[in-house]
């Protein structure tokens, strides 16, 4: 008896400190309003990626409320696998998917960086960070509904969506649609203050934990990337990768002026690169992060490319020309 009470008690000992507890509870809560949203048929990945981008969760979390959620609240079918192929583009997927109003699906892709994606294949902007999918990366499929369907049906979603992937091409299925038509995708506005003003009742377009955006003056929502990890392959991150990331963020921003890039480093939001990555501060095998905020980020996996390029030995590529030259990288 005292030795299942003393691993009843390892169990919960996370439980035991205030930051543990504190921890504890703000993982249950936000898990509560993201089952609130898939209840409300939004895709689950439409609501993680959001909080991500504004770290109201964190990557540590995702496996958890995945888990929790699509297996054991609303269970969804799913299988996991290594793939068996490099996956260059998702546009057939994309459109045979958009067409199952009766099913959702959530893809989670680990990347060599070990980073965590939740895409929605109905969603093109996060995969643009992702692609190309590498082979032997390992990727989950989940698909479940807020109808009444038997799990052979959820099985066989399960198995069209690796054969779409594949590019192959399937027939499709009544049992994936539905009259309802639930389907929603998530917007969010990027660091934008929203002007006060009343709201009667939540809109059929947003659950009710997500406030509806307001339109930024541009007048189209803005959106924010998942954080996308680059790791450092230089022996440090010095300044001549401080200023390879400059140019190569000018660049970028040159040819989108109206989206923003942003830069994180183990939670924290940089906005001066140069007080961050000093000399030693950030060494080889360390990931930074940062995410593209706009109405309609484009060229993310391009610029993940360079910046990876940047934080790498051969930066020196990025800082010909004469100072204040904007390299013509897009």
């Amino acid at each position: 008896m005292q030795a299942g009470a003393s691993v009843q008690n390892n169990q919960l000992g996370v439980l035991s400190r205030r930051a543990g507890y504190n921890l504890a509870l703000r993982h249950f809560r936000t898990t509560q309003e993201f089952a609130d949203g898939v209840a409300d048929g939004y895709n689950l990945a439409d609501l993680l990626n959001p909080a991500l981008a504004d770290l109201r969760i964190e990557d540590f979390q995702i496996r958890p409320v995945l888990s929790i959620l699509l297996s054991e609240k609303f269970r969804y079918a799913y299988a996991s696998e290594n793939l068996r192929r490099r996956v260059l583009s998702v546009s057939n997927l994309n459109k045979v998917v958009a067409t199952w109003t009766g099913i959702q699906v959530v893809l989670v892709y680990t990347d060599t960086n070990g980073g965590v994606h939740p895409l929605n294949p109905e969603v093109l902007e996060p995969w643009e960070a992702v692609l190309p999918l590498d082979k032997d990366e390992h990727i989950t499929c989940y698909a479940g509904s807020l109808d009444d369907v038997e799990s052979s049906v959820l099985n066989t979603a399960v198995e069209d969506v690796f054969k779409l992937l594949y590019g192959a091409r399937i027939k499709g299925k009544p049992a994936y649609k539905s009259a309802t038509r639930l389907k929603r995708f998530l917007e969010i506005e990027a660091e934008a203050p929203a002007p006060a003003m009343p709201v009667d009742e939540p809109s059929a377009a947003h659950p009710p934990s997500v406030p509806p955006p307001s339109p930024p003056s541009g007048g189209g929502l803005k959106r924010i990337t998942a954080k996308i990890a680059v790791n450092v392959t230089n022996e440090l991150f010095h300044n001549g990768n401080v200023e390879a990331w400059k140019r190569i963020i000018e660049s970028y921003l040159f040819k989108y002026p109206a989206l923003d890039v942003l830069i994180w480093y183990e939670g924290e939001r940089i906005n001066d690169i140069n007080a961050l990555f000093k000399w030693g501060k950030v060494k080889h095998g360390v990931p930074i992060m940062f995410s593209v905020a706009g109405e309609n980020p484009l060229e993310v996996s391009k610029l993940r490319k360079y910046l990876f390029e940047g934080a790498s030995p051969r930066f020196e590529a990025f800082l010909h020309g004469a100072p204040g030259t904007i390299l013509k990288l897009f």
